[in-house]
């Protein structure tokens, strides 16, 4: 068991601009760690220094409380998986999967005897004495998977280990994943990607990273959470941007009153007044802000127009036009036209029969709905 702490970590590239700004970090013992980002955040960059394959340029990087920023790769207790396969073709599966282990003088025996754990773990029992070409992508993968688990380490890295798949076989390859870190509890497991479902879905901590200016200006860790918190709590625009497919919609407004209820605000187009149940006790009359609400969490829609709510009512109201409608099968999309020229998109069962050019009413809840300062800030929700 390992657990990780990261204090202070920064690295740059010569003269350019840092990658990674003041990393303070502590992933616990069993925990699986999930770093998100957009291209360019440095989270293959992160998980290059935790293996020890990067040099940070300053801070420092402990494992099992040891500090090992001058301890070699080989030396960290961690073992590794890449994106591309990296298995030897002129080598069968059981020699890929061992190849390590000879390496380091484990006898015969044992080495044997880790292979086929392993093996049977990974279903990969048949296909020991084939070489990579008479693979599958996804039976590679499972053979990279498995060198790393028979070195027994107390940290996985997987440095985006299913972007060469399919989407059927990434789907199967990340529920192995999440069966094998439970199998393998005693290990910590550290998981890079850019996909938001594979981070959703296998990940009992997120850290989700920001490139660019924002970085520069803010550092680059946007928000650590559970997945449920980033996805329920976002902290700023950009997490609540990030995380969600579709994204979530955002919609002009002006505060227009406070209440124990929340905020009550004013949309820039359309003069709806509509109640948030955050936290207004930083905000005053007039200022500008960003209304947030995501596709899945409109209640129903109405053909046609009803009658106005109050604004203080928990049920909001919103008239606006069809413009499409993506039919999915289980769910359809219905995007709304709005009078800033952008998309409202709502998720709507898959049977709905909406159509383009019809006048509807979107319904939806005031403890739905996010608010986000105009330096992308969000407004904590009342409790």
């Amino acid at each position: 068991m390992a657990a990780i702490t990261l204090k202070g970590v920064t690295k740059a590239y010569g003269e350019h601009a840092p990658v990674l700004r003041g990393i303070d970090l502590d992933i616990g013992e069993n925990e699986f760690c999930v770093f998100l980002g957009p291209s360019g955040c440095g989270k293959s960059t992160l998980l290059r220094i935790i293996a020890g394959l990067e040099d940070a340029t300053s801070g420092d990087v402990h494992i099992g409380g040891q500090l090992v920023n001058a301890i070699p790769p080989a030396k960290r207790g961690v073992a590794m998986v890449f994106q591309s396969y990296a298995l030897f073709p002129h080598m069968t599966v059981e020699e890929n999967m061992g190849f390590g282990l000879k390496l380091s003088g484990v006898p015969t025996d044992q080495v044997n005897a880790k292979v086929q754990k392993a093996a049977k773990t990974l279903q990969l029992d048949a296909f020991l004495k084939r070489k990579p070409a008479a693979l599958s992508g996804g039976q590679r993968q499972r053979v990279a998977i498995g060198r790393a688990i028979v070195r027994e380490p107390g940290v996985f890295l997987f440095d985006e280990p299913l972007s060469n798949l399919d989407a059927m076989l990434r789907s199967q390859t990340r529920v192995e994943i999440a069966k094998l870190h439970r199998q393998f509890a005693q290990a910590s497991t550290v998981y890079v990607t850019h996909d938001q479902v594979e981070a959703m879905t296998l990940g009992d901590k997120i850290v989700l990273l920001r490139a660019g200016a924002e970085a520069e200006r803010l550092g680059s860790i946007a928000q650590i959470g559970s997945p449920l918190d980033l996805y329920h709590r976002p902290n700023s625009r950009f997490v609540a941007e990030f995380i969600g497919s579709p994204k979530m919609n955002f919609l002009g407004a002006t505060i227009h009153a406070l209440s124990h209820e929340g905020v009550i605000v004013r949309l820039d187009t359309s003069n709806d007044d509509i109640l948030v149940n955050v936290d207004g006790s930083s905000l005053r009359a007039g200022q500008a802000v960003q209304l947030g609400i995501r596709p899945e969490h409109f209640d129903d829609i109405i053909e046609g127009k009803v009658m106005a709510t109050d604004a203080r009512d928990a049920i909001q109201t919103l008239q606006r036009e069809v413009t499409l409608v993506e039919r999915l099968g289980e769910h359809s999309y219905l995007h709304l036209d709005d009078p800033a020229g952008t998309t409202i998109v709502v998720k709507q069962p898959g049977d709905a029969t909406h159509q383009p050019g019809t006048r509807v009413t979107i319904r939806f809840r005031s403890n739905a709905c996010h608010l986000f300062a105009a330096d992308g800030s969000a407004l904590p929700k009342l409790q």
